[in-house]
């Protein structure tokens, strides 16, 4: 029952960040993040919760439109360590010239481990595991 009730949390978390994210608002979408935070991008190296929010601000600024959605693949709780594997597709507009727009689909694996800081389920680390982009 425990279980059901953090995934529950955890979907609802989920579902602001990915509204953050389709309205490219950093601080809504970095606030799921602890301080401690370590992001892995697929073949990259680490990076901690302030240099990949300056990345984020930087993507964002590059891009039109986001759209995105997921499903879990399987989770675990274990030392009071939430773990989930998701698969993510997102579909990114890029501006082209005046009015045109370049489309990309990007498609990850990602897992997230998720801890309850106060009362709060905040990530702790994010790694990107797969990515495919066309």
């Amino acid at each position: 029952m425990e279980t059901d009730l953090i995934i529950s949390a955890i979907n609802e978390i989920h579902k602001k960040a990915d509204q953050a994210l389709e309205n490219k608002d950093i601080t809504a979408y970095t606030a799921m993040f602890d301080d401690s935070l370590t992001f892995t991008p697929a073949e990259g190296i680490a990076l901690n919760k302030r240099d990949y929010t300056i990345d984020l601000k930087k993507y964002f600024g590059h891009i039109k439109e986001i759209h995105t959605s997921y499903y879990r693949i399987k989770s675990s709780l274990e030392n009071e360590v939430f773990t989930e594997k998701i698969a993510r597709k997102s579909v990114i507009l890029k501006p082209k010239l005046l009015i045109f727009s370049k489309k990309q689909t990007i498609q990850t694996e990602e897992i997230y481990h998720w801890k309850n800081i106060k009362g709060e389920w905040k990530a702790i680390a994010i790694e990107i595991v797969l990515e495919e982009k066309y």
